[in-house]
Protein backbone atom coordinates (compact mmCIF):
# COMPACT_ATOMS: atom_id res chain seq x y z
CA UNK A 1 0.00 0.00 0.00
CA UNK A 2 1.15 3.50 -0.81
CA UNK A 3 2.23 5.39 2.33
CA UNK A 4 0.27 8.54 1.41
CA UNK A 5 -2.96 6.51 1.27
CA UNK A 6 -2.76 5.16 4.80
CA UNK A 7 -5.51 6.49 7.02
CA UNK A 8 -3.04 7.30 9.79
CA UNK A 9 -1.24 9.70 7.43
CA UNK A 10 -4.32 11.80 6.64
CA UNK A 11 -4.83 15.25 8.15
CA UNK A 12 -8.41 15.24 6.82
CA UNK A 13 -9.27 12.12 8.83
CA UNK A 14 -7.94 13.64 12.05
CA UNK A 15 -9.88 16.86 11.48
CA UNK A 16 -13.06 14.98 10.57
CA UNK A 17 -12.81 12.72 13.60
CA UNK A 18 -12.03 15.57 16.00
CA UNK A 19 -14.95 17.61 14.62
CA UNK A 20 -17.36 14.69 14.93
CA UNK A 21 -16.27 13.90 18.49
CA UNK A 22 -16.45 17.53 19.61
CA UNK A 23 -19.94 17.79 18.15
CA UNK A 24 -20.84 14.65 20.13
CA UNK A 25 -19.52 16.33 23.29
CA UNK A 26 -21.85 19.28 22.67
CA UNK A 27 -24.91 17.13 21.99
CA UNK A 28 -26.10 16.36 25.54
CA UNK A 29 -25.46 19.93 26.68
CA UNK A 30 -27.28 21.49 23.74
CA UNK A 31 -30.19 19.08 23.79
CA UNK A 32 -30.75 20.19 27.38
CA UNK A 33 -31.56 23.68 26.11
CA UNK A 34 -33.35 22.56 22.95
CA UNK A 35 -30.67 23.30 20.34
CA UNK A 36 -28.79 21.27 17.78
CA UNK A 37 -25.14 22.05 17.13
CA UNK A 38 -25.85 23.94 13.86
CA UNK A 39 -28.58 25.93 15.65
CA UNK A 40 -26.12 26.73 18.43
CA UNK A 41 -23.68 28.14 15.86
CA UNK A 42 -26.43 30.38 14.43
CA UNK A 43 -27.39 31.51 17.92
CA UNK A 44 -23.78 32.44 18.73
CA UNK A 45 -23.67 34.59 15.59
CA UNK A 46 -26.92 36.32 16.61
CA UNK A 47 -25.96 36.70 20.29
CA UNK A 48 -22.88 38.53 19.09
CA UNK A 49 -24.94 40.82 16.85
CA UNK A 50 -28.71 40.58 16.52
CA UNK A 51 -30.61 41.49 13.35
CA UNK A 52 -28.34 40.07 10.66
CA UNK A 53 -29.12 39.19 7.05
CA UNK A 54 -29.22 35.48 6.21
CA UNK A 55 -26.30 36.02 3.80
CA UNK A 56 -24.11 37.40 6.60
CA UNK A 57 -24.96 34.52 8.94
CA UNK A 58 -24.16 31.99 6.22
CA UNK A 59 -20.87 33.71 5.42
CA UNK A 60 -19.75 33.72 9.07
CA UNK A 61 -20.50 30.00 9.31
CA UNK A 62 -18.84 29.18 5.96
CA UNK A 63 -22.15 27.77 4.70
CA UNK A 64 -24.36 28.39 1.71
CA UNK A 65 -27.61 30.32 2.24
CA UNK A 66 -29.58 27.33 0.94
CA UNK A 67 -28.14 25.36 3.87
CA UNK A 68 -28.86 28.05 6.46
CA UNK A 69 -32.39 28.95 5.30
CA UNK A 70 -34.07 25.63 6.27
CA UNK A 71 -32.22 25.74 9.58
CA UNK A 72 -33.55 29.24 10.26
CA UNK A 73 -37.07 28.18 9.32
CA UNK A 74 -36.93 25.39 11.92
CA UNK A 75 -35.51 27.80 14.50
CA UNK A 76 -38.33 30.23 13.76
CA UNK A 77 -40.91 27.45 14.19
CA UNK A 78 -39.28 26.62 17.55
CA UNK A 79 -39.58 30.27 18.60
CA UNK A 80 -35.87 31.14 18.83
CA UNK A 81 -35.67 33.61 15.92
CA UNK A 82 -37.93 35.60 13.66
CA UNK A 83 -37.24 36.35 10.02
CA UNK A 84 -38.42 39.47 8.26
CA UNK A 85 -37.87 41.12 4.91
CA UNK A 86 -35.31 43.88 4.82
CA UNK A 87 -36.62 47.42 4.76
CA UNK A 88 -34.18 48.67 2.14
CA UNK A 89 -34.28 45.52 0.02
CA UNK A 90 -37.34 43.28 0.22
CA UNK A 91 -35.34 40.36 -1.19
CA UNK A 92 -33.07 40.37 1.84
CA UNK A 93 -34.16 38.43 4.93
CA UNK A 94 -33.08 39.75 8.33
CA UNK A 95 -32.94 37.38 11.29
CA UNK A 96 -33.69 38.59 14.82
CA UNK A 97 -33.61 36.84 18.15
CA UNK A 98 -36.91 36.39 19.93
CA UNK A 99 -37.07 36.82 23.73
CA UNK A 100 -36.80 33.02 23.95
CA UNK A 101 -33.69 33.10 21.77
CA UNK A 102 -32.13 35.82 23.90
CA UNK A 103 -32.91 33.82 27.07
CA UNK A 104 -30.98 30.85 25.68
CA UNK A 105 -27.77 32.86 25.80
CA UNK A 106 -27.75 32.74 29.59
CA UNK A 107 -28.57 29.01 29.58
CA UNK A 108 -25.75 28.37 27.10
CA UNK A 109 -23.18 30.43 28.99
CA UNK A 110 -21.58 27.45 30.72
CA UNK A 111 -21.47 25.20 27.65
CA UNK A 112 -18.07 26.32 26.26
CA UNK A 113 -16.48 25.76 29.66
CA UNK A 114 -18.08 22.31 30.00
CA UNK A 115 -16.99 21.25 26.52
CA UNK A 116 -13.54 22.70 27.15
CA UNK A 117 -13.23 20.50 30.22
CA UNK A 118 -14.51 17.49 28.29
CA UNK A 119 -11.94 17.88 25.52
CA UNK A 120 -9.01 18.99 27.66
CA UNK A 121 -5.94 16.93 26.98
CA UNK A 122 -2.18 17.15 27.39
CA UNK A 123 -1.56 19.02 24.14
CA UNK A 124 -4.46 21.49 24.30
CA UNK A 125 -4.17 23.79 27.28
CA UNK A 126 -5.36 27.35 27.85
CA UNK A 127 -1.82 28.43 26.95
CA UNK A 128 -1.56 26.38 23.75
CA UNK A 129 -5.12 26.94 22.47
CA UNK A 130 -4.41 30.32 20.79
CA UNK A 131 -1.71 28.74 18.61
CA UNK A 132 -4.09 25.93 17.65
CA UNK A 133 -6.81 28.48 16.79
CA UNK A 134 -4.33 30.40 14.64
CA UNK A 135 -3.31 27.24 12.80
CA UNK A 136 -6.93 26.22 12.20
CA UNK A 137 -7.89 29.77 11.14
CA UNK A 138 -5.04 29.72 8.63
CA UNK A 139 -6.20 26.35 7.28
CA UNK A 140 -9.82 27.58 7.04
CA UNK A 141 -8.71 30.76 5.29
CA UNK A 142 -6.63 28.79 2.80
CA UNK A 143 -9.34 26.25 2.05
CA UNK A 144 -12.08 28.86 1.73
CA UNK A 145 -10.01 30.96 -0.65
CA UNK A 146 -9.88 33.96 1.69
CA UNK A 147 -6.11 34.37 1.52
Amino acid sequence: MQEQLKLDNQLCFRLYTASRLITQAYHPLLSGIGLTYPQYLVMMVLWEKDGQPVNDIAKKLYLETNTVTPLLKRMEAEGFVKREKGRADGRQVIVHLTPEGRALEEKAGCIPFQVGNAVACRSITPESAPALYETLDDLISTLSGDC
